[in-house]
């Protein structure tokens, strides 16, 4: 928010300048001073984000090092910069929402899920994977249908959907999931293969089509191939 601010000045500034140091007006000092004003902006929120990029990276060093509590101190150190730029906060949020979703400690990642980013589909998965753990599938079906909307080609993201859906008996809810998933992305042969497999009545097999990225979501136990090597949390960019 900060950023905004100081651009918004220095474009007031920039006006007030051309207007007084000249004989334009005001209607041509609009032009500068909307010129400045957006210049200044990308330029501190590029400072901002290169800034929590830092974090991100400092965090996910953390991690590699087996170090899990100090990556959630490291992006809770983050914080300070929401002050200054839109939509860091809802970073944050997702990062350590997912951080404590994939330790399983559910209860921890929930509050930071809630307040995660729109488009960071893994962390609104999650949460309405959280929401279907509590038996709320309605409120699990409304969490979804807001990820795909913004993340529409996220193939695992519809397919952990129509998985949700199938366990709950709604088969034809789920085949019709997928079958918008397949319009979406009629390019991708894991989505075509989630939805053969719902129409010719077999089960959702999404280990096999995903691997390890479907089993972070804790819906179906991690097989005896995949255990042993740790589990590498990739942060999402914007």
């Amino acid at each position: 928010m900060y950023n905004l601010l100081i651009s918004i000045a220095a474009g007031v500034a920039v006006g007030l300048a051309v207007f007084f140091g000249s004989r334009l007006g005001w209607a041509a000092a609009t032009v500068p001073a909307a010129i400045a004003l957006l210049a200044a902006y990308l330029v501190l929120a590029r400072r901002t984000w290169k800034k929590l990029e830092g974090v991100f990276e400092a965090a996910q060093k953390d991690l590699q090092g087996g170090r899990f509590e100090k990556a959630v101190q490291t992006l809770q150190g983050g914080f300070p910069l929401a002050r200054w730029q839109f939509l860091v906060e809802t970073q944050l949020h997702s990062q350590i929402g997912v951080l404590f979703y994939v330790k399983q400690d559910f209860d921890a990642a929930l509050p930071h899920l809630e307040k995660s980013y729109a488009r960071h589909w893994v962390a609104r998965a999650m949460l309405a994977v959280s929401r279907y753990r509590r038996r709320d599938v309605e409120a699990m079906k409304k969490v979804f249908e807001d990820a795909v909307k913004s993340s529409k080609k996220e193939g695992l993201l519809w397919a952990a959907y129509a998985w949700c859906l199938e366990k709950e008996g709604r088969h034809d809810e789920a085949i019709a999931v997928m079958s918008r998933a397949a319009k979406a992305n009629p390019s991708d042969d894991k989505v075509s293969a989630a939805l053969q497999a719902l129409q010719n009545g077999k089960k959702l097999k999404l280990g096999k089509l995903y691997g390890e990225q479907w089993f972070q979501f804790h819906l179906e136990r991690l097989p005896p191939e995949l255990m042993g090597g740790g589990r590498r949390v990739v942060f999402q960019r914007r």
